[in-house]
């Protein structure tokens, strides 16, 4: 059910290029192995027809093909309007129903872990290191969420802990709850991460508000604060690199 659920999620991924591509008329390319190039409609009904038993897994019942196709519909293959989606919305859609939405909220937030980094743990050796591993998924979100990624000595993430999410601001956020989680790891150092679902990153004065009483109590804590990145979209914005509430 695990495996089929991550590649559900992957499989709608796939099956939205094809269709794109197939609306567009465009032609998907040979692969690094010398294939012949396929035409995208062609590509687009094959996708639809394999995977019998990755949808057997998510969606169930004798129509898969058409509640994938009917899901894709609904967000014009947009699969990051399908991730943001409500459960409700999902359930909307014919076929679709309560639990089978679920399963597939599940099956693309667990394909969005196949982007996460395997293997050795990363370093953060400047603030496009540590933006890079939280960016994609905290680009989607459409609340403000507030991570700590947790540091050893040489740098090396530990782990990233969500701590809050809510309006970040300097009456809501709770500077000891942030640092829960180092004191728990015994992790020398943090960099704290939050997005702004509106796109834009630029820091508010809440946000600059909320660091430096962040870097005032790591100071105590003898955990040094590293970095403040806010992420939007695309972008993010380091409030050490600008100075701010960093002194």
């Amino acid at each position: 059910m695990f495996l089929g659920m991550v590649q559900f999620g992957m499989y709608l991924y796939g099956l939205s290029i094809v269709e794109n591509a197939a609306r567009n008329g465009t032609r998907i390319g040979a692969t690094s192995q010398g294939c012949t190039p396929c035409d995208a409609t062609a590509a687009a009904q094959s996708a639809l027809q394999g995977q019998p038993v990755i949808r057997d897994a998510v969606v169930g019942g004798a129509q898969q093909i058409e509640v994938a196709e009917g899901i894709l519909a609904r967000f014009g293959g947009d699969v990051q309007r399908i991730y943001k989606a409500h459960v409700a919305e999902l359930a909307s859609v014919c076929g679709v129903g309560q639990q089978t939405a679920v399963r597939i909220k599940a099956a693309l937030a667990l394909g969005i872990r196949l982007h996460e980094p395997t293997g050795e743990r990363p370093v953060i050796n400047s603030p496009a290191d540590a933006a890079a591993l939280v960016q994609y998924e905290m680009s989607l979100l459409e609340q403000e969420y507030l991570k700590v990624m947790l540091l050893d000595t040489r740098n090396r993430v530990l782990d990233i802990v969500e701590v809050y999410h809510g309006s970040v601001n300097s009456s809501q956020v709770h500077v000891g709850e942030l640092f829960k989680p180092a004191i728990q790891r015994m992790a020398p150092a943090i960099i704290v991460i939050h997005n702004h679902p509106s796109q834009d990153p630029t820091p508010s004065p809440d946000d600059v508000a909320v660091t430096r009483a962040i870097v005032a109590a790591g100071k105590l804590l003898d955990c040094d604060v590293l970095d403040h990145i806010v992420i939007g979209g695309s972008r993010y914005i380091s409030l050490k690199e600008r100075g701010l509430g960093f002194s």
